[in-house]
């Protein structure tokens, strides 16, 4: 794990750690399971990001801002979150056109969330399809 990454996850209170690694698995884990090579995993915009070639990046983050909820970001001049809404809107809680809501005190709905990653990580295969081909 880089050091700045590794610092972050140290700052998150002792309740949210296991919540943000949880996370962190489930995405590093769809890259693993799904072959598409090396993650990079960095500090971007204070948060830790994670990317694979040909992909567009995942950012993750919790603030005491808002303490019942961690976010999973895309980037926003994606059509990522919008095939979300209309794949997974039912299920998931989104935020504009950049993220899916999290609440820190439910379970995680790992194989929808692990299915959104997947897409954001196969993305410039994928941005030609209506819906990302799902």
């Amino acid at each position: 794990m880089d050091e700045t990454v590794k610092a972050k996850f140290d700052s998150y209170p002792a309740h949210i750690k296991p919540v943000m690694f949880n996370l962190r698995s489930l995405v590093l884990g769809v890259a693993e399971n799904h072959e598409l090579g090396n993650v990079e995993e960095a500090l971007k915009w204070g948060e830790p990001s994670y990317q694979v070639k040909g992909g567009s990046p995942v950012r993750m983050n919790w603030s005491p801002k808002d303490p019942a909820h961690y976010f999973l970001y895309f980037n926003c001049n994606t059509r990522l979150v919008d095939t979300f809404r209309e794949v997974y809107g039912h299920s998931l809680s989104l935020q504009g056109n950049r993220a899916i809501v999290l609440n820190v005190a439910d379970p995680l709905p790992a194989a929808i969330v692990s299915h959104c990653v997947e897409l954001a990580f196969n993305y410039k295969r994928l941005r030609h399809l209506p819906l990302l081909g799902v």
